[in-house]
């Protein structure tokens, strides 16, 4: 690989979206959520939206909402995933659990 093809490609869409997500999980280890979100929004924008990447972005963006108790967005995004074409079985299924146990969360929340 040329060097120029190695500058061209850290400032592609997609490495820059590999880095936000990467930054994202740097930060919601860290227990830093509301800059993990910033980080996963921003890998989000960059990636192609079919991607497995994007897809895991929407997952852990959906962690960190959940951790800071912004459920009703963490359900938004856990849809998302779902809806995403060619995921491997195991990605959507771990989705579908998580936005379950949400929506006993809320159930069990609700006054009525």
């Amino acid at each position: 690989m040329s060097l120029l093809n190695l500058v061209k490609g850290l400032f592609s869409s997609r490495e820059r979206g590999l880095y936000r997500y990467r930054s994202g999980m740097a930060r919601a280890k860290r227990k830093d959520y509301p800059g993990a979100i910033v980080d996963y929004t921003a890998a989000i924008q960059s990636l192609d939206p079919s991607s497995d990447v994007m897809a895991m972005a929407l997952y852990n963006r959906a962690l960190a909402y959940s951790a800071i108790d912004q459920h009703d967005k963490a359900a938004v995004d856990l849809t998302q995933v779902l809806a995403t074409p060619g995921l491997p079985e195991n990605v959507k299924l771990a989705a579908e659990q998580r936005r379950e146990r949400l929506r006993r969360r809320d159930r069990a929340n609700d006054p009525a």
